[in-house]
């Protein structure tokens, strides 16, 4: 089975709070073996702004731990979702509210560098929607003002966005491709109505990690191939502009609790439309 088919954090245990999403405080050790028994190698951490310094990725002690896991169990971690970042967005709180919601910008990412994270992405929906140009103007300018030091800790900052085509196309360009991409959502761009062609040919060569879901226009998360995610065209279109990363499982919760035969259905039917487009890294 591919290396490059991912999970999100917290899909192989029980919900929390019944959330859909939320880093699994009792079960985040779990998660590593349960994910090796079915064949899935790479995690996609999560990160929530509640007790953020007590995650273990933000503790000289869990990072250790999470390496020894990553090792013991060989699943990766090459990339985190802050949904933190969504919950307290430093780009649209007062002066000192940001100064410290970018300190802790700037630990996550050197926290990200300790166990070998990659690509931090950054929700811009809900709470963290970019409103105003002067929202975005305080991100870009910060952003870009940290390039170097994101350039030393081989962190590369990606961003989902409800943003039309055109407008994300537009943002995106104000950052360089070298640190900055795009996460695609397969499902968010479901629910928001987007045509898939739309959204490659504006900013198709700035993906560079896809989270597999499915949505319904207008609605909510809900197995894979029930919703209105044009899954063919999808892949078809990633694999006319080259993409070679990596697809992270943000998929619908298993209602009866099968998380892991749950996931692995969704796992074979990703791997099966990555074959179908010529998507594996193996391929030709």
């Amino acid at each position: 089975m591919t290396e490059q088919i991912g999970f999100m954090q917290g899909r192989l245990c029980e919900r929390v709070d019944g959330k859909i999403q939320a880093f699994p405080w009792r079960d985040w050790k779990n998660e590593f073996p349960a994910a090796s028994a079915i064949g899935l190698h790479m995690m996609e951490w999560t990160l929530d702004h509640d007790q953020l310094y007590d995650n273990p990725l933000l503790t000289p002690s869990g990072q250790a731990e999470i390496r020894a896991l990553c090792d013991r169990y060989s699943v990766a971690t090459p990339s985190l979702t802050g949904d933190c970042f969504m919950q307290a967005p430093f780009w649209n709180a007062d002066d000192q509210t940001a100064k410290e919601l970018q300190n802790d910008f700037l630990a996550i990412v050197g926290a990200c560098h300790s166990v070998g994270i990659r690509m931090l992405v950054v929700p811009l929906v809900d709470n963290g929607r970019l409103d105003t140009r002067a929202q975005e103007d305080a991100l870009v300018d910060f952003l870009l003002s940290q390039e170097g030091y994101l350039q030393s800790c081989g962190v590369s900052v990606i961003f989902e966005s409800d943003f039309v085509p055109s407008e994300l196309a537009r943002f995106i360009s104000r950052l360089p491709s070298g640190k900055f991409g795009i996460n695609y959502d397969i499902g968010n761009s479901a629910a928001l109505g987007f045509q898939p062609k739309d959204e490659f040919a504006a900013y198709g060569h700035r993906i560079t990690n896809v989270h597999v879901k499915d949505r319904v226009l207008g609605g909510t998360t809900v197995a894979l191939g029930t919703g209105n995610a044009q899954f063919e065209i999808v892949f078809a279109e990633l694999a006319r502009i080259g993409y070679r990363g990596n697809f992270i499982l943000q998929t619908a919760r298993a209602a009866d609790d099968s998380h892991a035969q749950t996931l692995r259905s969704y796992r074979d039917m990703t791997y099966a439309w990555m074959a179908q487009f010529g998507l594996l890294r193996s391929a030709a």
